[in-house]
Protein backbone atom coordinates (compact mmCIF):
# COMPACT_ATOMS: atom_id res chain seq x y z
CA UNK A 1 0.00 0.00 0.00
CA UNK A 2 2.81 2.62 0.60
CA UNK A 3 4.19 1.40 -2.52
CA UNK A 4 1.54 2.41 -4.08
CA UNK A 5 1.16 5.98 -2.46
CA UNK A 6 4.72 6.63 -3.12
CA UNK A 7 4.28 6.21 -6.83
CA UNK A 8 1.00 7.84 -6.88
CA UNK A 9 2.56 10.96 -5.46
CA UNK A 10 5.86 10.76 -7.67
CA UNK A 11 3.51 10.91 -10.66
CA UNK A 12 1.83 13.57 -9.54
CA UNK A 13 5.05 15.44 -8.66
CA UNK A 14 6.03 14.94 -12.27
CA UNK A 15 2.61 15.95 -13.67
CA UNK A 16 2.69 19.12 -11.83
CA UNK A 17 6.39 19.86 -12.90
CA UNK A 18 5.36 19.23 -16.60
CA UNK A 19 2.23 21.46 -16.49
CA UNK A 20 4.51 24.41 -14.40
CA UNK A 21 7.00 24.06 -17.25
CA UNK A 22 4.22 24.28 -19.95
CA UNK A 23 2.31 27.30 -18.38
CA UNK A 24 6.14 29.12 -17.53
CA UNK A 25 6.59 28.81 -21.53
CA UNK A 26 3.60 29.75 -22.64
CA UNK A 27 3.38 32.79 -20.02
CA UNK A 28 6.84 34.19 -21.19
CA UNK A 29 5.98 33.83 -24.51
CA UNK A 30 2.63 35.99 -24.07
CA UNK A 31 4.88 39.33 -22.17
CA UNK A 32 6.05 41.74 -24.83
CA UNK A 33 9.99 41.10 -26.09
CA UNK A 34 12.53 43.16 -23.85
CA UNK A 35 13.27 46.41 -26.19
CA UNK A 36 16.85 46.89 -26.32
CA UNK A 37 18.85 49.36 -25.19
CA UNK A 38 20.83 50.09 -28.89
CA UNK A 39 17.43 49.22 -30.27
CA UNK A 40 16.65 52.10 -32.99
CA UNK A 41 13.13 52.79 -34.30
CA UNK A 42 12.38 52.81 -37.88
CA UNK A 43 9.58 54.78 -39.46
CA UNK A 44 6.96 53.07 -41.69
CA UNK A 45 7.55 54.40 -44.97
CA UNK A 46 11.27 54.58 -44.41
CA UNK A 47 13.26 53.10 -47.06
CA UNK A 48 14.88 49.88 -46.25
CA UNK A 49 18.07 48.59 -48.56
CA UNK A 50 20.72 46.04 -47.91
CA UNK A 51 22.45 43.89 -50.33
CA UNK A 52 20.67 41.17 -50.60
CA UNK A 53 17.41 42.96 -51.75
CA UNK A 54 19.09 44.46 -55.24
CA UNK A 55 19.22 41.32 -57.56
CA UNK A 56 15.50 40.18 -56.31
CA UNK A 57 13.11 43.07 -56.46
CA UNK A 58 11.54 43.08 -60.25
CA UNK A 59 8.62 45.34 -59.56
CA UNK A 60 7.00 43.51 -56.80
CA UNK A 61 6.63 44.04 -53.04
CA UNK A 62 8.81 42.43 -50.32
CA UNK A 63 7.89 40.27 -47.18
CA UNK A 64 10.97 39.39 -45.06
CA UNK A 65 10.46 36.42 -42.40
CA UNK A 66 12.48 36.87 -39.15
CA UNK A 67 13.43 33.49 -38.06
CA UNK A 68 15.00 31.89 -35.10
CA UNK A 69 15.47 28.03 -35.43
CA UNK A 70 16.23 27.61 -32.00
CA UNK A 71 13.35 29.78 -31.11
CA UNK A 72 9.28 27.99 -30.21
CA UNK A 73 7.67 31.32 -31.31
CA UNK A 74 9.31 30.81 -35.05
CA UNK A 75 9.10 27.10 -35.36
CA UNK A 76 5.11 27.36 -34.18
CA UNK A 77 4.15 29.90 -37.13
CA UNK A 78 5.94 27.90 -39.79
CA UNK A 79 3.18 26.48 -41.07
CA UNK A 80 1.50 30.58 -41.27
CA UNK A 81 4.85 31.28 -43.36
CA UNK A 82 4.48 28.58 -45.73
CA UNK A 83 0.62 29.12 -46.25
CA UNK A 84 1.98 33.12 -46.66
CA UNK A 85 4.27 32.15 -49.50
CA UNK A 86 1.99 29.70 -51.28
CA UNK A 87 -0.45 32.36 -51.60
CA UNK A 88 1.06 35.03 -52.25
CA UNK A 89 4.54 33.77 -54.38
CA UNK A 90 3.11 34.87 -57.54
CA UNK A 91 2.88 38.53 -56.03
CA UNK A 92 5.19 39.17 -53.79
CA UNK A 93 8.63 37.95 -53.47
CA UNK A 94 9.41 36.31 -50.00
CA UNK A 95 12.84 35.60 -47.90
CA UNK A 96 13.57 34.73 -44.43
CA UNK A 97 15.95 36.31 -42.72
CA UNK A 98 17.85 33.61 -39.93
CA UNK A 99 18.63 35.07 -37.02
CA UNK A 100 20.90 32.83 -34.98
CA UNK A 101 24.39 32.24 -33.42
CA UNK A 102 24.33 28.77 -34.90
CA UNK A 103 25.72 28.15 -38.33
CA UNK A 104 22.83 26.98 -40.77
CA UNK A 105 23.10 26.70 -45.03
CA UNK A 106 20.57 28.37 -46.72
CA UNK A 107 19.64 24.85 -47.93
CA UNK A 108 18.83 23.88 -44.59
CA UNK A 109 16.49 26.62 -43.54
CA UNK A 110 14.65 25.98 -46.73
CA UNK A 111 14.18 22.20 -45.98
CA UNK A 112 12.53 23.62 -42.69
CA UNK A 113 10.27 25.35 -44.33
CA UNK A 114 9.74 23.24 -47.63
CA UNK A 115 10.19 26.04 -49.77
CA UNK A 116 12.37 27.21 -52.51
CA UNK A 117 12.63 30.99 -51.63
CA UNK A 118 15.91 33.09 -50.50
CA UNK A 119 17.53 32.71 -46.95
CA UNK A 120 19.85 35.80 -46.28
CA UNK A 121 22.13 35.18 -42.90
CA UNK A 122 22.58 39.22 -42.34
CA UNK A 123 22.19 40.01 -38.85
CA UNK A 124 22.10 43.53 -40.02
CA UNK A 125 19.31 43.25 -41.75
CA UNK A 126 17.15 43.25 -38.52
CA UNK A 127 18.08 46.86 -37.23
CA UNK A 128 17.79 48.11 -41.02
CA UNK A 129 13.80 46.61 -40.20
CA UNK A 130 13.34 47.71 -36.56
CA UNK A 131 13.26 44.22 -35.29
CA UNK A 132 14.37 42.65 -32.53
CA UNK A 133 12.20 40.03 -31.89
CA UNK A 134 11.20 36.24 -33.81
CA UNK A 135 9.11 35.71 -35.65
CA UNK A 136 8.45 38.69 -37.24
CA UNK A 137 6.95 39.87 -40.84
CA UNK A 138 8.23 42.86 -42.68
CA UNK A 139 6.57 43.76 -45.89
CA UNK A 140 8.33 46.74 -48.51
CA UNK A 141 6.40 48.22 -51.05
CA UNK A 142 8.06 48.16 -54.35
CA UNK A 143 10.02 51.29 -53.77
CA UNK A 144 11.31 49.27 -50.45
CA UNK A 145 9.59 51.55 -48.39
CA UNK A 146 8.67 49.92 -44.72
CA UNK A 147 4.65 48.91 -45.15
CA UNK A 148 4.57 46.85 -42.31
CA UNK A 149 6.81 45.50 -39.32
CA UNK A 150 5.25 43.02 -36.45
CA UNK A 151 3.46 39.46 -36.13
CA UNK A 152 1.96 37.28 -37.99
CA UNK A 153 -1.15 36.52 -35.39
CA UNK A 154 -2.07 37.70 -31.93
CA UNK A 155 -2.39 33.70 -31.29
CA UNK A 156 0.83 32.12 -30.59
CA UNK A 157 -0.07 29.30 -32.96
CA UNK A 158 -0.91 31.41 -35.26
CA UNK A 159 -4.57 30.35 -35.16
CA UNK A 160 -7.07 33.24 -35.06
CA UNK A 161 -7.78 34.54 -39.02
CA UNK A 162 -9.43 37.64 -37.57
CA UNK A 163 -5.97 38.74 -36.32
CA UNK A 164 -3.84 37.09 -39.19
CA UNK A 165 -1.80 40.35 -39.38
CA UNK A 166 0.50 39.71 -41.92
CA UNK A 167 -2.24 38.18 -44.27
CA UNK A 168 -4.17 42.16 -43.61
CA UNK A 169 -1.04 43.69 -44.11
CA UNK A 170 -0.58 41.52 -47.46
CA UNK A 171 -3.67 42.23 -48.38
CA UNK A 172 -3.87 46.12 -48.22
CA UNK A 173 -0.49 46.72 -49.86
CA UNK A 174 -1.79 44.74 -52.52
CA UNK A 175 -4.61 46.90 -52.31
CA UNK A 176 -3.01 50.21 -52.29
CA UNK A 177 -4.37 50.69 -48.99
CA UNK A 178 -2.51 53.51 -47.61
CA UNK A 179 -4.60 53.81 -44.38
CA UNK A 180 -4.81 50.38 -42.59
CA UNK A 181 -3.86 50.55 -38.73
CA UNK A 182 -3.04 48.18 -36.54
CA UNK A 183 -3.70 47.70 -32.97
CA UNK A 184 -0.85 46.79 -30.11
CA UNK A 185 -1.20 43.25 -30.27
CA UNK A 186 0.10 42.95 -34.06
CA UNK A 187 2.89 45.85 -33.30
CA UNK A 188 4.21 45.12 -30.09
CA UNK A 189 7.22 42.83 -30.38
CA UNK A 190 6.60 39.38 -28.75
CA UNK A 191 8.57 36.07 -29.25
CA UNK A 192 12.11 35.43 -28.72
CA UNK A 193 15.06 38.44 -28.35
CA UNK A 194 17.34 37.75 -31.06
CA UNK A 195 20.33 36.46 -30.11
CA UNK A 196 22.33 39.70 -31.08
CA UNK A 197 20.50 41.70 -29.08
CA UNK A 198 21.82 42.80 -25.20
CA UNK A 199 19.33 44.14 -23.26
Amino acid sequence: MFKKSWVLVWLLFLLSGVFALFWYNDWKYQLPTPIPKNFKQVDIGQVIDFKELGSRNSGKPTFLHFFNPECPCSRFNIKQFQALVRQYGQQVNFMVVVMSTKTYTARAIQEKFDLNIPVVFDSKVAGLCGVYSTPQAVLLGVGRQLYYRGNYNRSRYCTDEKTSYAKIALNGLLQHNSGLSFDQFALTSYGCSLPYCKN
